[in-house]
C-alpha cells in the first residue's frame, strides 16, 4: 500500500540550503577539495559566558517543560533588548519564544492565514517565506526586485500588488540572500503605502539586524513608522548575532492577540522551547555585544575579499552587500557559455554544478526566486573565502562563448 501524502506537504520542498550543504559535505567526505560557501551559519563559537549559563541551568535542574510562550525571565530580557537596541516598547503579553525564528514565522501564518489569503514576498527571498505561506494554505505573491533596484521592494510595486486577499507583507533587512539594507527614506515610502491599506500586516525579519557594514545601529520600519506597530510582527533571535544557530531560540514581538494565537499554535506543535537553550538566550541578551566588533570585522574583511575577486570577472555582476552573511551575484553573462567538456551552461544551477566541480560550493539564485544568480556565504573561515574568490574567477574564465 503506497503512502498518500497531503496536498499541503506536496506544496513545499526540502530547504535548498540544506541540500547544497549536504552535497558539499558528501564530496568533502570523499576526499574532494571543496570550499563550502553555502550555509548562513557563523563559523564563530557561541560566546563562553552563554555556554556557561547553559551548563549552570543544567546543574540547577532547569531541564523541565517550560511555559509555551517562553520563560518569563527570557521574555523580559527580550523586552529590555527591544527597548535598548531597537528603541521599541512592548509588554510581556506581546512577546513569545519559539524553537527558532523559523517557527515564529510558521506559527504566525498558521494563526492568521485562511486558504487563498495572499502574502507579499519580495524576490529574492529566504525560501522559508513562500513555503511557510503555502504550507498554511496561503498564496505567496512574489514581487521581483532586480539588481537595478538593489534587490529592494519599491513602493509602486507594493501598491500595485495589494489586493482584497492580501494579509501580510514580508520585509527582510539586511536581506537574505541580497545583503541589501533599506534606508530610512525607503522605509518611509513603504510605510506611506501601508497606511493606505490597514488590512495588511507586516512581518519584519530582523535576524541579521546587527550584521551590517555601515557602522550603524539596527533600524527597521517601526523606527520610521511607529504607528504601524499595532499590525506588525517583529521576528528576532540569537542564531546570527550570537552564533547560536543550534540552540534554536527565536522570538516574536507582536500585538497581544497575535502573540497569544501563535502560542496556541505552538502548544500543539512543539510546546515550549528548550529550557536549557532559553537559559543560554537569557545570558546572551543580558551579556552585551562586546564580542560583536570582532565578528563584524571578520565578515567585512571576507565580504571585501570575495567582492574584490569577483567584481572584474566577465559575465558576473556583483551586488555589494551592506549587511548579512552573503554575496549575491548575477551571472546572466555566463548563461549560454560552454564548459571545456562541451556541456552548455543553461542555468544558474548548471553554473553551480560547474563551480562545485572546480571546488567551490555555492547556491543557485533560483532557490531564492531570482535567476540567474549565485549566492555565496561569507560566514565561513577567512582563508576559505580568500581562496574561493580566485577559484570562482578561474572557473568562469574556462567557460567559452562557442562550443569547443
Amino acid at each position: 500500500m503506497s503512502l498518500r501524502l497531503s496536498q499541503r506537504v506536496q506544496r513545499v520542498d526540502l530547504s535548498p540550503n540544506a541540500a547544497a550543504k549536504a552535497r558539499a559535505n558528501e564530496l568533502r567526505g570523499s576526499g574532494h577539495d571543496i570550499l563550502d560557501l553555502t550555509t548562513g551559519e557563523p563559523d564563530f563559537d557561541t560566546p563562553a559566558h552563554i555556554k556557561a549559563a547553559a551548563w549552570a541551568a543544567i546543574q540547577a535542574g532547569a531541564t523541565k517543560y517550560t511555559a509555551t510562550p517562553g520563560v518569563k525571565a527570557l521574555r523580559e530580557a527580550v523586552l529590555a533588548k527591544l527597548a535598548r537596541e531597537n528603541q521599541l516598547q512592548y509588554s510581556l503579553p506581546e512577546v513569545v519564544i519559539a524553537n527558532g525564528a523559523k517557527q515564529v514565522i510558521f506559527n504566525a501564518f498558521a494563526a492568521t492565514l485562511d486558504d487563498g489569503d495572499e502574502v507579499i514576498v519580495p524576490v529574492p527571498y529566504w525560501p522559508t517565506f513562500p513555503d511557510a505561506v503555502r504550507f498554511n494554505g496561503g498564496l505567496p505573491k512574489l514581487l521581483e526586485c532586480p539588481l537595478e533596484q538593489g534587490c529592494k521592494l519599491l513602493p509602486k510595486q507594493l501598491e500595485a500588488a495589494i489586493g482584497p486577499r492580501t494579509r501580510w507583507l514580508i520585509l527582510n533587512s539586511p536581506g537574505n540572500p541580497s545583503g541589501a539594507l533599506y534606508s530610512d527614506a525607503e522605509l518611509a515610502a513603504l510605510a506611506a503605502v501601508l497606511r493606505r491599506h490597514p488590512q495588511v500586516w507586516v512581518l519584519l525579519d530582523e535576524l541579521y539586524e546587527h550584521i551590517r557594514f555601515d557602522g550603524g545601529q539596527p533600524r527597521n520600519l517601526l523606527n520610521i513608522a511607529p504607528d504601524l506597530q499595532g499590525r506588525t510582527l517583529l521576528v528576532g533571535g540569537v542564531s546570527k548575532t550570537y552564533a547560536m544557530t543550534g540552540w534554536r531560540i527565536g522570538f516574536g514581538a507582536a500585538p497581544a492577540a497575535l502573540a497569544k494565537a501563535m502560542a496556541v499554535v505552538q502548544s500543539q506543535a512543539a510546546s515550549g522551547a528548550s529550557s536549557v537553550s532559553q537559559a543560554a538566550a537569557l545570558a546572551a541578551f543580558e551579556g552585551g555585544l562586546g564580542f560583536l566588533a570582532e565578528h563584524l570585522a571578520a565578515y567585512r574583511e571576507r565580504r571585501d575579499l570575495l567582492v574584490g575577486a569577483l567584481l572584474g570577472v566577465p559575465g558576473l555582476e556583483v551586488l555589494q552587500p551592506q549587511g548579512g552573511f552573503f554575496v549575491f551575484v548575477r551571472c546572466a553573462g555566463l548563461i549560454g557559455r560552454y564548459r571545456p567538456d562541451g556541456q552548455r551552461i543553461d542555468s544558474d544551477a548548471d553554473l553551480v554544478a560547474w563551480l562545485l566541480e572546480q571546488g567551490v560550493a555555492a547556491i543557485a539564485g533560483s532557490a531564492y526566486g531570482l535567476s540567474p544568480w549565485l549566492r555565496f556565504s561569507i560566514a565561513t573561515e577567512t582563508a576559505a573565502v580568500a581562496q574561493a574568490g580566485p577559484r570562482v574567477a578561474a572557473a568562469c574564465a574556462l567557460l567559452a562563448e562557442a562550443q569547443p
